[in-house]
């Protein structure tokens, strides 16, 4: 998420930057009193929702002072907020030129650049962002994404690592841990994650299919089987766990005829209104087929 920096009335601003002058901080501290008033003005007509008459503030406050970085951050998060992407990544990327130390900047230029799908870009935002708060676990989550989406699951691992270690993580960031541990070969790891992503959030259906994928190949049908309905029942048109969740339940035991193709016709009912499952309903009936007519035999015996 965009984040939206906050009120300072100009008083708290003044006391703000006479803490920080000597050290000679951002150019945001050399922002005039016109510039700061036009700038507030901006974040009350945002909180009364005139987001037009705050566009309007935030520009002349830039007009203004061209260095004040703070109308910049506001601009960009509004703009992304409109899915005006390329005028946000305009506002944050003159943000950051004009204060190198601000987390805010880089933090949000970051997302902005993973809204794009400019990975590399991101990755060099965040860890900037970083560089200049070690400390916040979200940074590291935002990072996290981005190596998830690139298929570098190492150092996802690594940085889901260090975002827990600060005391952030929530179901996804255990997802994501998963999936991490799983493409690395730490199969133990990765179950132990989804089972954290699960007690996180209990309806999520992508951290029970993958455990549930996990039990599958390991012949432990019946874990397997459990962890595709919990999926289904918490995201009814998932087809691919109703398809697996049918294959965990037959390899139980195939001469369960009736459980099977019950459970086959589950997935169908699931699947056949969806142009993506076509091939898979298409062999779910066939072996729907083959079960009716193997029990039949088998009544015959």
């Amino acid at each position: 998420m965009i984040k939206l920096l906050q009120n300072k009335t100009i008083s708290q601003a003044v006391l703000f930057f006479l803490l920080f002058a000597f050290l000679g901080v951002s150019s945001t501290m050399a922002a005039s009193d016109k510039a700061k008033e036009l700038y507030n003005e901006g974040l009350k007509a945002q909180k009364a929702g005139n987001i037009d008459a705050a566009i309007l503030s935030y520009k002349a406050a830039i007009e203004e002072d061209n260095t004040y970085v703070d109308p910049y951050i506001n601009l960009g998060a509004i703009y992304f907020e409109k899915k005006e992407y390329d005028s946000a990544l305009e506002m944050f990327k003159k943000a950051t030129e004009r204060d190198k130390t601000s987390v805010e900047a880089f933090a949000n230029l970051g997302r902005v650049e993973y809204k794009l799908k400019h990975f590399v870009e991101a990755i060099d935002a965040f860890k900037t962002a970083i560089a200049n708060d070690g400390k916040d676990a979200s940074l590291y989550k935002d990072l996290a994404k981005v190596y998830f989406k690139k298929g570098n699951y190492s150092e996802l691992v690594n940085t889901i690592e260090k975002c827990h270690e600060l005391g952030g993580g929530d179901y996804l960031t255990y997802y994501m841990l998963g999936k991490g541990y799983y493409k690395t070969g730490e199969k133990q790891q990765a179950i132990a994650a989804y089972k954290k992503s699960i007690e996180k959030k209990s309806n999520y259906a992508s951290a029970h299919f993958a455990l549930g994928q996990i039990y599958l190949s390991q012949e432990k049908y019946k874990s397997a089987a459990k962890q595709f309905n919990a999926a289904l029942k918490a995201d009814p048109k998932n087809y691919r766990a109703a398809y697996n969740y049918a294959i965990a339940v037959q390899s139980q035991d195939p001469e369960a005829y009736d459980t099977n193709i019950a459970a086959w016709n589950k997935f169908l009912k699931v699947a056949k209104k969806n142009p993506k499952a076509k091939k898979y309903v298409s062999q779910a009936t066939e072996t729907i087929k083959q079960l009716k007519d193997a029990k039949e035999k088998a009544a015959l015996q």
